[in-house]
């Protein structure tokens, strides 16, 4: 909203200069974005009187004027103003005024002396129009410097509301925040009821009371709706961004910048019987004071008469209907009170918006409406004459909204505030602001005003006397509190150190919307029921996520797309899935994952190592060195992955994620030229570590034996091993697999797994017996659990 700071002063008037006021109006939640002044500096511009004129010697578009201004003599000024009359009032630069951008000197133009400058409003840096002279009142007093007539030491404020404060949305609103600030007198206009002077009115309907719970109605007849507005009417809606249209249409938006109140004038002769609130009919229509035809929407409240239909409520009034500057002599003049909930969203539904609209979806005061029909009234009445109609009233007071007392409890507010301000001073607050106390023994009773929409819990009384005390004068505090060693636990380690480890592994963390595509589930997770949002930010992230696959993938694209050649992603991040009420969330989980994704070149290009690229095994080494060692692998199938190049990773017999290669289809769905390797784990069992252990370190060589067992060529390589490991023998210290094959040699169906088995005692030097006798013991072993014999 933009005010004039004058107009403001004039309401409330504190001893602060422009950037404190602005300040404290920032400060108290009023913030101000923007101030200009509505003139730039100039000196030595002066009210004149044109007292004679005649035609330049040697110019056709040139005047040579006689110009009284306040000097001993008339001054001789030429002039190229169209509109130069005799007697003419308008300001005049003398010589040595500096204006914007230049100073007034004496002068030759064409031959003829000039002593100073008639100035049109360009000139003085006030508007960008060039229609000639600016055109002054026939009272004003010649020889008065024109800054202090046009009271151009003025500035225009421009402040960002809240949506919840629509009281501010008016000079008034503004003063009295001012006044409870600064505790000074606030002076606002003296309103009184008007009496009827004629016998005209027109009735109101309230058809629905649910939208419009309370409208008043005024017929004024025999008004001269070609006065022109005041200068000072007119000086103040421009300088609240307001342009002048006629009288009618510029007091009812004074009346709304002053107050609070959007109003509504209708050309009373164009009317038919009672004044309807009502909702719209089918098929009716309605063209709108900017033109634009509507067909009203079912939810969207109406003013009709008898016949038709005569303006959108609470938005915009119709063009048929409305006062004609010069034509119209009878006006019926409408203030209500719309529910907000009836308003919102309806302009923006038509594409526009409208300062009506703007403060009846945010809310006015429903005791307003009345006062601002009797001011409207009265200055509709002092500037364009006539005589005024009975005031009509159409209510429903059950439906209008009621301020319940809130429950404040001034301890609380010093300990949430930190401050100790007294219960005095809180009263006080209270009290500048216009909410009525209460005072208990255990607790306030605080009624808010009519027009403080806002205040509904204890939380926004404590807010005003933070306000009010000011913000600038609550000492910032640090917190306090005991520091406490909390227990290192051994067993799982911070989420930073996993992102630390894949770091290392020149793997780069992303961060990617938890809100994804419907087709993204269907890929990546096989969830064909993913949970949809009610009011997705864009259609393609209109459910949530149950794997963070999709997004590893999606940001790979992007990544080909821009000519990358080697891409290492991993992301930390929340899944939602589909739960039952014993959650933390009724009916959803929300697990923690961690993800990665390798592509491209398995190590960057150099001379020294052969180019190749990623493939299985060397992100299951990342996925090993994040596990803190081995992990079990076994052949799983997954919705994204390769067939026979998925597996599922166990720990302890406990699947706890999966690993493997995207499937060709998505590979060429999402165009990533070549299949990237990913891996998904639970968060909790990749922060986990196995306990630490104990182990002597041997003092004496190890014993390295190498055999080659052959076995079904389908049987795991992965659970031979782990059934081998699983040998109670103290000295075997490690199996490992160093060759697969089949081929010539193997029987067809089988392969011949080469094993290297370390052996070591902590005390002595094996014996080759002993060493043969333990390799025995594994032959036999890998014989009784998988068919296994040694190769010949």
């Amino acid at each position: 909203m933009q005010f004039s700071e004058n107009w403001l002063r004039s309401l409330c008037n504190p001893s602060l200069d422009s950037a404190a006021l602005c300040h404290l109006l920032t400060m108290a939640g009023l913030e101000v974005e923007e101030v200009h002044a509505v003139a730039p500096p100039f000196t030595g511009v002066v009210v004149a009187q044109i007292l004679a004129f005649e035609q330049h010697p040697n110019a056709d578009r040139l005047r040579v004027c006689t110009v009284d201004a306040g000097q001993s003599t008339p001054l001789q000024i030429v002039c190229g103003a169209p509109n130069v009359e005799v007697g003419m009032k308008a300001p005049c630069a003398l010589v040595g005024a500096k204006l914007p951008g230049f100073e007034i000197k004496p002068a030759k133009l064409r031959g003829v002396e000039s002593f100073g400058m008639m100035c049109s409003a360009d000139e003085l840096g006030m508007t960008q129009a060039h229609d000639g002279l600016l055109v002054l009142p026939a009272d004003a007093p010649v020889g008065q410097d024109i800054r202090q007539y046009l009271a151009l030491d003025d500035n225009a404020i421009v402040i960002k509301l809240t949506p919840n404060r629509p009281d501010c949305l008016s000079l008034a609103g503004i003063a009295r925040e001012l006044s409870a600030l600064t505790d000074t007198p606030l002076e606002l206009p003296k309103i009184d009821a008007v009496p009827a002077t004629s016998d005209a009115r027109r009735s109101v309907v309230l058809d629905a009371p649910q939208a419009c719970p309370r409208y008043f109605g005024r017929v004024l007849k025999s008004v001269n709706t070609a006065a022109a507005t005041p200068d000072w009417m007119r000086q103040r809606l421009e300088r609240c961004g307001l342009r002048s249209i006629s009288i009618a249409v510029d007091v009812t938006n004074y009346v709304m910048l002053e107050l609070g109140q959007p109003l509504h004038a209708f050309d009373d002769d164009k009317l038919q019987g009672a004044i309807h609130v009502r909702l719209p009919k089918q098929g009716e229509r309605l063209t709108l004071l900017n033109g634009q035809e509507i067909e009203p929407a079912a939810d969207m409240l109406l003013i009709a008469d008898e016949a038709r239909a005569l303006a959108l409520a609470g938005v915009m009034g119709g063009a048929d209907s409305g006062v004609q500057a010069g034509e119209t002599r009878n006006v019926f003049l409408e203030s209500a009170f719309f529910q907000p909930d009836w308003i919102v969203g309806r302009a923006r539904a038509l594409n526009f918006s409208s300062d009506a609209s703007h403060r009846f979806e945010r809310g006015v005061d429903p005791e307003l409406a009345v006062r601002a029909i009797e001011r409207a009234t009265a200055l509709i009445l002092e500037i364009c004459g006539g005589e005024a109609g009975a005031l009509v009233e159409a209510v429903d007071a059950t439906r209008l909204p009621t301020r319940a007392p809130v429950r404040f409890r001034p301890q609380r507010a010093r300990r949430v505030l930190g401050v100790a301000v007294a219960d005095a001073d809180m009263k006080a607050a209270f009290e500048r602001l216009a909410l009525k106390v209460e005072m208990t023994a255990e607790a306030w009773q605080v009624t808010a005003p009519s027009y403080r929409f806002d205040i509904a819990i204890e939380e926004d009384l404590i807010e005003e006397i933070a306000r009010v005390v000011g913000y600038d004068n609550i000492p910032p505090l640090p917190p306090q509190g005991p520091i406490t060693m909390l227990p290192a636990v051994e067993r799982k380690r911070p989420v930073t150190a996993l992102r630390h480890l894949l770091a290392g592994r020149d793997y780069q963390e992303v961060i990617s919307y938890a809100f994804v595509e419907e087709a993204w589930e269907r890929d990546f997770a096989g969830n064909v029921a993913p949970i949809k949002l009610v009011n997705p930010i864009a259609s393609q992230m209109s459910v949530m996520r149950s794997s963070l696959i999709g997004g590893l993938v999606g940001a790979l694209a992007s990544n080909i797309r821009h000519r990358a050649v080697r891409v290492r992603l991993f992301e930390v991040g929340r899944c939602f899935l589909s739960g039952d009420a014993s959650q933390a969330v009724a009916g959803y989980r929300q697990p923690q994952r961690v993800a990665a994704l390798a592509w491209g070149g398995a190590t960057s290009e150099q001379w020294g190592t052969a180019a190749r690229k990623v493939d299985f095994y060397d992100v299951k080494a990342d996925v090993e060195a994040l596990l803190g060692g081995e992990v079990e692998c076994r052949a799983a199938a997954h919705p994204a992955l390769h067939p026979g190049r998925c597996a599922e990773i166990l720990r302890d017999g406990k699947v706890i994620g999966v690993l493997g290669e995207l499937h060709p289809a998505l590979v060429q769905k999402y165009e990533l030229i070549t299949p990237p390797v990913v891996f998904e784990l639970e968060l909790d069992e990749a922060l986990s570590l196995r306990f630490p252990q104990f182990r002597e370190i041997a003092r004496f060589p190890a014993v390295e034996r190498d055999i080659a067992l052959v076995v079904d060529a389908k049987r795991s390589v992965g659970e031979m091993l782990a059934g081998l490991r699983a040998q109670a023998d103290a000295v075997l210290r490690s199996v490992e697999v160093f060759d697969v094959y089949s081929g010539k040699g193997i029987e067809p169906g089988f392969k011949s797994v080469a094993l290297r088995i370390v052996l070591q005692h902590t005390d002595r030097t094996l014996e080759d017996a002993e060493a043969d006798s333990v390799v025995g013991g594994l032959v036999a072993r890998a014989t009784e659990l998988f068919g296994a014999h040694l190769r010949a």
